[in-house]
């Protein structure tokens, strides 16, 4: 039997017995009123969400898998940024921030069009939302390191499969991140290469455009023995980026995907590495 939903003042947290913890933090959609009368219609609208990601891991809890879940949307605060907002792609891409002031197609998200937050507000919203998110998942990748020997994160993510303004083309369905082999054992990206490798009928690149962001760079420490990978998934592989809803029949192959990439994840030891 899967624990309770724990709902959290950032973040909702369903704690599990395994070494595997799921972290979402992207899929959240509260804003805070003040916030909210700030941003234009389509701003309001979120349109750059990870919509339905935690639907398609709601079979991980079962699994003995802890899950986080953002509660509030990234337009408030990016919880994958780092703290100082420092660089993490460079090369002159197009550069997402910790609290950013454009959609990821480049309209403003402020009514008044502001371009940069005041340096009061940033740290406000750092302690207020970012700092308790990451307080708690540091705490329970310690605890779970402590009780198994070894953690792994999984942070879950999905975007449009085309964002002109980010990348080129199409993005593969399945985009997994290691930050270029650092986050994790070469071994934890062999287990998921393989599922990938058996499931032609969904594209997958490892280590292109996405590496993974801040929580995967950061937490991925595989000499201390806690491991990160970052999977990005193309939105138009589970729902119709059109109109914007959870697709069943079109999501059940990929949940199929996910569900080997994480029993293999569980199936891991230190010891194979």
């Amino acid at each position: 039997m899967s624990a309770p939903v724990q709902v959290l003042p950032t973040h909702t947290l369903q704690r599990g017995g395994s070494p595997l913890v799921i972290s979402v933090p992207h899929a959240g959609t509260e804003l805070p009123p003040a916030l909210a009368a700030r941003l234009t219609p389509r701003a309001l609208q979120l349109p750059d969400t990870d919509w339905h990601v935690p639907r398609l891991y709601e079979f991980a809890p079962a699994l003995g898998v802890t899950v986080f879940v953002a509660r509030y949307s990234r337009y408030l605060i990016d919880l994958n940024r780092p703290p100082d907002d420092a660089e993490l792609y460079g090369g002159g891409a197009a550069k997402t921030g910790l609290c950013p002031t454009h959609s990821f197609d480049g309209a403003p998200l402020y009514r008044d069009g502001t371009d940069a937050l005041e340096p009061a507000e940033l740290a406000e919203r750092r302690a207020r939302y970012w700092r308790p998110y990451h307080d708690a998942l540091a705490t329970v990748l310690d605890e779970t390191r402590g009780q198994h020997g070894h953690a792994i994160v999984l942070d879950a993510h999905s975007i449009l499969s085309t964002v002109p303004r980010l990348f080129e083309g199409r993005l593969p369905d399945f985009n997994l991140g290691t930050y270029s082999g650092r986050s994790c054992s070469p071994r934890v990206t062999e287990a998921v290469r393989d599922c990938l490798t058996a499931a032609p009928r969904f594209t997958h690149v490892i280590d292109g455009r996405f590496k993974g962001g801040h929580i995967t760079r950061h937490y991925g420490q595989p000499a201390a023995h806690v491991h990160a990978l970052q999977v990005e998934l193309a939105q138009c592989a589970y729902m119709d980026e059109a109109a914007g809803g959870y697709d069943v029949a079109r999501a059940a192959p990929l949940q199929g995907l996910l569900r080997a990439v994480i029993e293999a994840l569980l199936r891991w030891q230190p010891g194979a590495a």
